[in-house]
């Protein structure tokens, strides 16, 4: 079939690899687009192919918050360095990247979550000549309100949604307050048996290694299961604009109904520390 100079155009802007090499590709892919892109790099003639391998530990956390606040989205997009990160093309692509996530019957997970031309980057890599990629993302969907913070390095979020609520305030807070305190889940329900069954027991061997009678023992295991909750729940944790209250305290009768947070690159760490 007859190939367009279009065509080829298209294609090296979205590889970087040369006029002819695009040519040829899609000549051999009958014309389609995905497979030339295949081909390209096959024979190590895409660019974004010969970057794949280099890491990607600097780059963006997004927000996107919808004209109505009822739809709300993070999303982490990656490069190499800094300096690109902070670049227009770089930062229009993550505004754009987490426009797009509020519009598809998503949740939250990483780049093979999404549709490939969503999170496809070849062509950004081309133009920017750093290997890239989309990383984690999470959307919020909600009847009450959403809370979206976005540190000043745009390299930490939360997002939050609360019901019972229209405090958009306090939403805000709150997230502020997911994204510095980190914590496991919402309510110590949410934490799963087993994990509490090791804290139990663990603070019971430590008080009987004290000396301690069973009957004060037992006492001392409640105290020290508080201070556990007080640490990884976030209705239990200080908060962090007032720490003489918990959250819980400041939500009033608002409840947390959900809540996610990124910092850019924890999510190959958390991958990397599950794989030892």
């Amino acid at each position: 079939m007859a190939i367009t100079a279009s065509q080829v155009k298209a294609l090296r802007e979205k590889t970087g690899a040369g006029m002819m090499d695009c040519k040829k590709a899609l000549v051999e892919a009958d014309g389609n687009e995905e497979n030339a892109v295949m081909y390209l790099r096959e024979k190590g003639l895409s660019k974004a192919a010969k970057k794949a391998g280099r890491a990607t530990s600097e780059g963006l956390v997004t927000p996107f918050l919808s004209a109505d606040g009822k739809t709300g989205v993070l999303s982490e997009l990656l490069c190499e360095t800094d300096f690109v990160a902070k670049g227009d093309d770089f930062t229009g692509f993550a505004s754009a990247l987490s426009e797009k996530i509020a519009d598809l019957d998503v949740t939250s997970g990483v780049a093979a979550d999404l549709p490939a031309e969503v999170a496809d980057v070849t062509a950004l890599i081309a133009k920017l000549g750093e290997n890239m990629g989309v990383g984690r993302f999470a959307k919020v969907t909600t009847d009450g309100v959403i809370g979206v913070y976005i540190h000043s390095n745009k390299k930490l979020g939360a997002i939050v949604e609360l019901t019972g609520s229209d405090d958009v305030e306090l939403a805000k807070g709150v997230a502020m307050h997911v994204a510095a305190m980190n914590p496991n889940c919402i309510t110590s329900d949410e934490l799963p048996a087993d994990v509490l069954e090791k804290e139990k027991a663990l603070y019971l061997k430590q008080a009987m290694d004290e000396g301690k009678p069973e009957n004060i023992a037992e006492k001392i295991v409640t105290g020290r299961l508080n201070k556990f909750y007080s640490e990884v729940c976030l209705v239990n944790q200080a908060f962090i604009k007032e720490d003489k209250k918990s959250v819980k305290d400041i939500l009033g009768g608002a409840e947390v109904a959900s809540f996610h947070r990124i910092g850019l690159g924890e999510g190959a760490k958390d991958d990397a520390e599950s794989e030892d």
